[in-house]
């Protein structure tokens, strides 16, 4: 038999294939569990992963079918510290033996933790948490639907609480179931259905307490994103207080438990009582304050001079008018006689500076044929005609001789 194995010659493909059914029929390597560091991670438009797992002295080529890779609940990354299980065979084709992996979960920490953390920092990132897209919540609703188990103990709870605390207000249960694979989608569908049709004034979400498992629905990014996209307000109230779920960040208010959230959902017609009959001694009194000031300031008029005597108010505004009038006419006198002293004194500087004034006090005004004013003796011809003006009439005269500065007074000295 060795003869015969030593003298065949074997094909690449059946060595791959032989080395293939031996890894195949060997149990120890159906499902090993094998712990290392993931890198050059792909995910192809198929559906498959494809990445290295290594650690510092070697490395391990791995392979995740879209079948397996569907039950993922996180995103595998570069660097990951993982621990995966699966079965490790050849691939004929490359002759290279490789993982075939089942699954993948973080090292150190769940993989519903790591779930958790990405989807929380990628919603975070897209301003889904904050605190400008939160509605305000009625301050008195007349509706308010409740998106949780139809059986569950939360229900009765909120509806007992709510009955309680505002019996004028309608609960609408919409029931869904909120574990499992199809809680997201049936939340998210009541969630729309509430906002479609509007019926109601506020949505509460949630369901009572379990773990991490039982209240993953509300760690769904189906539901965190139906929860934002929401136009009624809502409340997420998911198992216990210290119980925090992606949709708690996303609701517009998180109650610690669903009897919480009823109890903030609506106000205590206990209060609204006390309120309301606060408000009423309130108004009574200020009734009473007004109704008392009236009358003070309806006394005051009653002895007022204006209704014991009605013309009294016209008399005293005649007088004034009076007193009005005659200071007018004082001021209108004042102003005319000012005027007129100011008229009287401008008058006087107009007649001293006249012309004629001067020719009265013995000067004259010496013209030339021409009629111009004569200035100079040099405008003047000898044997020419001048007229000249004086105070009183005009005088034709011939010009006999033309003096000049000095000879003018020594003529005068002869005359």
């Amino acid at each position: 038999m060795e003869n015969e194995q030593e003298s065949r010659i074997f094909s690449v493909s059946e060595i791959n294939q032989i080395l293939k059914n031996l890894l195949d029929g060997t149990p120890f390597f159906r499902r090993v569990y094998v712990r290392g560091e993931l890198s050059n991670y792909k995910i192809y438009p198929s559906g498959h992963h494809y990445f290295t797992l290594k650690d510092p002295e070697g490395v391990l080529r791995c392979v995740m079918f879209r079948s397996n890779a569907s039950r993922l609940r996180f995103r595998p990354e570069n660097g990951m510290k993982v621990i995966l299980s699966g079965q490790i065979t050849v691939f004929p084709r490359d002759g290279q033996y490789q993982l075939y992996c089942a699954s993948i979960t973080p090292e150190g920490i769940g993989d519903l933790h790591v779930a958790y953390a990405q989807l929380k920092e990628k919603l975070y990132q897209e301003g889904l948490f904050d605190n400008a897209h939160k509605q305000p919540l009625p301050a008195y609703p007349e509706r308010i639907a409740l998106i949780t188990s139809g059986s569950g103990a939360a229900v009765h709870d909120m509806i007992r609480i709510l009955r309680k605390r505002y019996p004028i207000c309608k609960v609408i249960v919409l029931p869904v179931r909120v574990q499992g694979k199809e809680a997201p989608p049936e939340i998210v569908g009541a969630i729309r259905y509430a906002n479609r049709w509007r019926v109601a004034d506020l949505l509460i979400v949630g369901r009572g307490g379990g773990s991490m498992e039982d209240l993953w629905a509300f760690n769904d990014e189906r539901v965190a994103r139906a929860i934002y996209a929401s136009e009624l307000p809502v409340i997420s109230a998911v198992g216990h207080e210290p119980d925090v779920t992606i949709s708690d960040f996303v609701a517009d208010l998180r109650a610690a438990t669903p009897s919480n959230a009823a109890e903030l959902a609506v106000p205590d017609r206990m209060e609204l009582t006390e309120r309301f009959a606060a408000l009423k001694n309130r108004m009574a009194r200020a009734e009473v304050q007004q109704l008392r000031r009236r009358r003070e300031a309806l006394a005051v008029l009653a002895e007022s001079r204006a209704l014991q005597d009605p013309m009294a108010p016209i008399q005293d505004k005649r007088m004034t008018l009076d007193l009005i009038h005659q200071r007018l006419i004082r001021l209108a006198k004042e102003t005319v006689a000012e005027r007129r002293q100011t008229c009287a004194a401008l008058a006087a500087s107009l007649d001293a500076l006249s012309p004629l004034k001067v020719l009265g006090r013995g000067y004259a005004v010496a013209r030339d044929e021409a009629g111009n004013i004569l200035k100079d003796a040099q405008q003047a011809q000898q044997g020419g005609r001048v007229h000249v003006t004086l105070g009183r009439g005009a005088l034709a005269c011939t010009v006999d001789e033309i003096l000049q500065g000095k000879e003018d007074v020594q003529w005068q000295r002869k005359k």
